[in-house]
């Protein structure tokens, strides 16, 4: 297993990172438990989280995958040996019971979502703590226009979210920040914040990134390589779609596509279109179209590493045995081609 700095914080990270996202709906306890030991056993040290999971989010689950993650670090006794990751919830209309209905990025909230997912991980620190998604309105799960507001609703100034998040430093109780789903504006902002007033710097940047969604390529990835903040590509496999498993209109019982119908994003005709053209360049080179994906990802430049995650065992093998691959020029220039032809098709 390759290892990248985490950002420039010294902290070393496998370069397949395990999303922890379906523990507690998907996957029972023991389940997580089992896929934590396989990742091991594969040389995966990082494990991603977040106090809104499980997924989808519903009250009963809330906080549940970081509640097993813990349970699992406290049983094995590693957690010298494993770097945890997991983000705090903004604001957004589907978090009734989230902070009062009303989740913010400013010292309070911080203060007590920190608190609140030390107890669930049964930790006294946190190696890498994430905004989940920024307060203000911008474009960001797969908006790709920007459509300012002149009159948008009041947000957390990034200057004040820094500085609750340099507080929890100085507190010990996290190690170093993180954002997510964060724009080049956001990312570019908080960067200059925190030379300019020696806040903590952003160590990474936890995007989606698969061959359907490359929108980080365009500004993110020269801040990425630049200011040293390497991405954390989430949805390597675009929710499922780029394992091949729903090809030819394939909905295999217990699939995420099936439980979860409404969930378009990678799965629009173009999307795809494109989807059956990287399933030809696989097997036209001999590989599984899911492995040839994550080899992809694990390819770029400007990644520091890539959350996978699976509801089995063998999904989760699959994954990880995908991290040695390295693709040939040829498989790259087709690649290439096809998203040239149908670029970002889910955005």
């Amino acid at each position: 297993m390759k290892m990248s700095e985490l950002g420039q914080t010294g902290i070393q990270v496998s370069r397949t990172c395990l999303g922890t996202m379906t523990f507690g709906n998907q996957n029972s306890a023991a389940e997580g438990h089992a896929q934590l030991d396989m990742a091991v056993e594969y040389g995966v040290n990082f494990f991603d989280t977040a106090e809104m999971y499980a997924f989808p989010v519903d009250a009963k689950t809330y906080g549940r995958s970081e509640e097993i993650l813990g349970s699992w670090v406290k049983a094995k006794g590693n957690r010298d040996k494993v770097v945890i990751a997991t983000k705090v919830t903004s604001k957004g209309p589907r978090f009734p019971h989230i902070r009062d209905g009303n989740p913010k990025l400013n010292r309070n909230h911080i203060r007590q979502a920190v608190d609140d997912s030390l107890r669930r991980l049964q930790t006294d620190y946190i190696d890498l703590y994430q905004t989940h998604w920024p307060e203000r309105p911008t474009n960001y799960f797969s908006r790709l226009g920007y459509d300012h507001d002149d009159n948008e609703a009041d947000w957390t100034p990034l200057e004040e979210t820094l500085d609750a998040l340099a507080e929890q430093v100085n507190a010990g109780k996290i190690r170093s920040v993180g954002v997510s789903n964060e724009t080049p504006w956001g990312v570019g902002n908080m960067l200059a914040l925190a030379d300019a007033s020696g806040l903590p710097r952003i160590a990474s940047i936890q995007n989606p990134y698969n061959l359907l969604s490359r929108a980080f390529d365009i500004g993110l990835a020269e801040i990425a390589i630049r200011e040293k903040c390497g991405l954390l590509a989430y949805s390597p496999l675009g929710f499922g779609a780029l394992s091949g498993k729903y090809l030819n209109d394939q909905l295999p019982d217990g699939s995420r596509h099936k439980l979860f119908p409404s969930y378009q994003r990678y799965f629009t005709p173009n999307a795809n279109i494109a989807t059956q053209k990287y399933h030809q360049v696989a097997r036209d080179h001999g590989l599984n179209l899911a492995q040839m994906a994550l080899a992809f990802v694990n390819s770029q430049r400007f990644l520091t590493s890539t959350i996978i995650g699976a509801t089995s065992l063998e999904q989760l093998r699959q994954n990880l045995e995908s991290e040695p691959i390295t693709l040939d020029k040829a498989v790259v220039e087709a690649i290439e081609r096809i998203h040239a032809d149908n670029p970002n098709p889910s955005p």
